[in-house]
């Protein structure tokens, strides 16, 4: 698996690190929808073989590092250097080096990630053009995929019923997309096979397979 993206790129990629800390909140509630969330990931990593994974838009990095525990080779980028660093603080191991790098999905060449299963959780729903997103995704040298979005338009739904983001009818700031579950496994099918569906509340969750 490459880690060959070091460097800061510039992008119209709005993502920069998550709004809070949703892997270690202490809202009960938050706590439950997380717990959903995880279990759907862990079944579908678990339904296909994997020793190595790479996930783009890594944030924090915890979902790498919960592959990590498991003794999969990991590496992942993020547009945000920070988040980044932050990634690395926590997750690298010692001495290793950094196992994150600053690194932007568009920028993505043919190739140039070799790893058994691409992550990208939580990041279509930033980017402005996620059909190039999921181009270049699919360019790698990736057997299996694993992706998730907010489930719309019950995410929107649920932050207005505990009273956030009114203005905006519920709507995370950042999120400029949003699909039904029907429309996000749409889009992803024109350019991979989808294998399995999840729908934890308020999410999607797809694996699918690279397309020979």
């Amino acid at each position: 698996m490459e880690h060959a993206l070091t460097q800061g790129l510039a992008s119209s990629q709005p993502r920069g690190g998550n709004l809070y800390d949703k892997y270690h909140s202490r809202n009960p509630i938050a706590r439950m929808l997380m717990r959903g969330f995880l279990a759907s990931f862990d079944r579908l990593c678990a339904a296909v073989p994997i020793g190595s994974a790479f996930e783009v838009g890594c944030g924090e990095g915890e979902l790498a590092a919960r592959l990590m525990r498991r003794g999969v080779r990991v590496g992942g980028i993020d547009i945000d250097a920070a988040t980044v660093a932050e990634a690395n603080r926590r997750h690298a191991p010692a001495g290793a080096g950094p196992i994150f790098h600053a690194g932007n999905i568009y920028d993505l060449q043919p190739g140039q990630i070799r790893a058994d299963l691409l992550i990208c959780c939580e990041v279509l729903e930033h980017v402005a053009d996620p059909e190039l997103a999921l181009a270049r995704l699919a360019a790698q040298q990736a057997p299996f995929l694993l992706l998730s979005v907010p489930n719309e338009p019950l995410w929107r739904m649920l932050n207005m019923a505990r009273l956030a983001y009114l203005k905006d009818w519920g709507n995370t700031p950042g999120h400029i997309q949003h699909w039904s579950r029907a429309g996000f496994v749409r889009m992803v099918g024109r350019l991979f096979d989808v294998r399995a569906v999840e729908t934890p509340i308020p999410w999607t969750v797809v694996l699918a397979s690279r397309r020979a």
